[in-house]
């Protein structure tokens, strides 16, 4: 009788439609990649060590918010002298602009699969909007660590002097290829 109960109470909840979970950002995981033209050279890349933030994903509705929080004094270049040089006033302005912020609450869904996210991309204290492309988004549960998640691979190009990064242009390329790998798990 209790395994049929059991099995009944299960046959439920898995029948039950899926809500809006939270995910919360992997730091471990979660990496903001970027490269620009060097003085036509070549193209010079680097990343951000530390990120934070949520997903707030409703598969059942297509519906969700973003926020992603990256931490402009953790780039690295893998050259510590132009990282110093990078997170001073000229550029990233890292003392006075320690965060980089992605929010966005609209989703965009082709046959059911996340194709894009559109949002808002605050650096140096400027906000534009910004559409990152989904390559790849995948929610599940981790074997690993035993945990519900999501994952995505994310890309978009912008302007930096359209957020005030102004130093080098044109010798150093304007446009910059953002790439942000996330991982986000429930708490």
């Amino acid at each position: 009788m209790e395994f049929r109960l059991l099995a009944l109470f299960t046959a439920a909840v898995a029948a039950w439609p899926a809500a809006a979970l939270e995910y919360v950002i992997d730091p471990a995981h979660t990496y903001a990649h970027f490269a620009v033209d060097h003085l036509g050279f070549s193209t010079q890349s680097g990343r951000f060590n530390r990120s934070s933030g949520t997903l707030d994903f409703d598969p059942e509705t297509g519906r969700g918010e973003v926020y992603i929080r990256i931490d402009a004094t953790s780039l690295d270049t893998g050259l510590a002298l132009r990282d110093e040089v990078l997170r001073g006033p000229d550029w990233f302005n890292a003392t006075t602009f320690p965060d980089i912020f992605f929010r966005s609450r609209q989703l965009i869904f082709d046959n059911g699969r996340l194709t894009a996210v559109e949002g808002t991309l605050a650096l140096l204290g400027n906000e534009r909007p910004v559409r990152l492309d989904i390559q790849r988004f995948k929610c599940g549960f981790n074997l690993a660590n035993r945990k519900r998640g999501c994952g995505a691979d994310a890309t978009t190009t912008f302007r930096r002097s359209d957020f005030g990064l102004n130093n080098g242009v044109p010798f150093v390329g304007d446009e910059v290829r953002l790439h942000i790998q996330v991982e986000a798990y429930t708490p």
